[in-house]
């Protein structure tokens, strides 16, 4: 595919904008899109964590799966609501998670894969310790993998903890 501005070098720059529910598309060599960098194409990559989590938290709020009319709920340790939250991208205190706990949990699992912080185990104190986080780690993969019917991925899963679990008696 050549560039749809010079036609003449392969368009290595794809973009694709959607406004008010119509798609475009621009494929452009390195050359002209930054030419055009100025003239209509913008790229905003200056933005903070704040504003990326404002934003799940937008969007989980507008997702029909969790469009319920929840009452105004404050912590009541440092009373702070969930709004307070959402404008300034922290919580008040330690309690605030547990209190809004149900509105986060959809996006931490979104951003971190989980909503629980296991945290790390230093290297040379932390052998056991590791390979039982593995273990754990497995032994939910192989629940998983059961409730699909996958059998024989549970088989090996299973094979791989009790190897771990031999090398911890060891």
């Amino acid at each position: 595919m050549f560039c749809e501005e010079c036609g003449k070098n392969p368009a290595t720059v794809h973009i694709t904008k959607i406004i008010n529910g119509v798609k475009s598309e621009k494929h452009l060599c390195e050359k002209c899109a930054k030419e055009l960098g100025d003239h209509g194409i913008s790229f905003q990559s200056n933005f903070t964590v704040h504003q990326l989590l404002a934003g799940l938290l937008d969007s989980a709020k507008e997702s029909p799966v969790t469009m319920s009319t929840k009452p105004t709920i404050k912590c009541p340790l440092c009373g702070k609501d969930f709004e307070n939250f959402s404008q300034v991208g922290r919580f008040g205190c330690s309690k605030c998670y547990t209190t809004f706990e149900d509105r986060i949990g959809p996006v931490l699992r979104r951003i971190h894969g989980s909503n629980i912080h296991t945290g790390k185990v230093p290297r040379r104190t932390g052998g056991e310790i590791r390979l039982r986080k593995e273990i754990d780690e497995l032994k939910k993969k192989m629940e998983i993998a059961v409730e699909k019917e996958e059998f024989e991925k549970a088989a090996e899963i299973r094979d791989k903890i009790k190897q771990l679990e031999n090398n911890i008696k060891e």
